[in-house]
């Protein structure tokens, strides 16, 4: 790890959460808290967890058990990747943390990657690891869905003039003022969309942004929750978002 990074996380890291939005996660939720740990040793970490009938959400219950800095939060039902994130971020801003993380479960993002996106928030206001920035890093993808992927990005850019290669990136760091601003009970989009929609809305709202490259990775474990009505509502999100005001 760089040197200036390891200063900045043994001596002067913030109160900083990772949030993991869970469901039928259990074959990754244990290594991948663990790896998230190794990278950021003194950071918290959100499961929230959408009831999984695989029992990923016992696993967490465990895991926070063992581990004060684990916690956990169950919904009692599944209702979209964008509502898990807002009850997260909900949580997060009730307890006072500095910085907010989101991140998938399933290793796509590469926890070591945690201190990078860390002390890139401390020059701007929300931070995206980007799979486009300056290439293209997407390991174990079928051609057609990194096509479809990159074009999203286009068409995003397009219509809304919002300046981020990789605005459908899940990978994200957020200081707290700016979920604060954000009126989380707004956001509209309950799948992917969701990430175009709150990115989109801090810009809007004058938020500097700051894109570092990642490489992304195709999970290896688990099922893509990917479907045609997430693809639907986020491309119907964006021409909303292209003649909205400022909000």
């Amino acid at each position: 790890m760089h040197t200036s990074i390891n200063i900045f996380l043994n001596a002067a890291m913030p109160k900083t959460l990772v949030v993991i939005p869970t469901y039928n996660e259990k074959e990754n939720i244990q290594a991948f808290t663990s790896a998230v740990l190794q990278s950021l040793p003194r950071a918290h970490l959100l499961i929230v967890d959408d009831n999984s009938p695989d029992g990923t959400g016992k696993i967490a219950t465990m895991l926070s058990s063992q581990n004060p800095a684990i916690h956990v939060l169950h919904r009692q039902q599944k209702e979209g990747l964008g509502r898990a994130y807002i009850d997260g971020f909900k949580w997060a801003l009730q307890q006072k943390y500095a910085y907010i993380i989101q991140t998938d479960a399933d290793f796509s993002h590469d926890p070591k990657d945690l201190p990078r996106l860390l002390e890139a928030a401390q020059e701007a206001d929300v931070v995206i690891g980007s799979r486009y920035k300056g290439g293209c890093r997407v390991l174990n993808w079928p051609l057609h869905r990194l096509f479809l992927s990159y074009c999203a990005g286009i068409y995003v850019r397009f219509l809304t003039r919002l300046p981020v290669m990789d605005p459908t990136g899940g990978f994200k760091c957020f200081k707290r003022e700016v979920l604060e601003a954000i009126a989380l009970d707004h956001i509209a989009a309950e799948g992917y969309g969701f990430q175009i929609e709150v990115t989109h809305t801090a810009w809007k709202k004058g938020f500097s942004i700051k894109e570092i490259p990642i490489v992304f990775a195709d999970r290896i474990a688990g099922t893509s929750k990917m479907s045609l009505a997430i693809a639907k509502e986020a491309i119907f999100l964006v021409l909303k978002l292209a003649f909205r005001r400022a909000p």
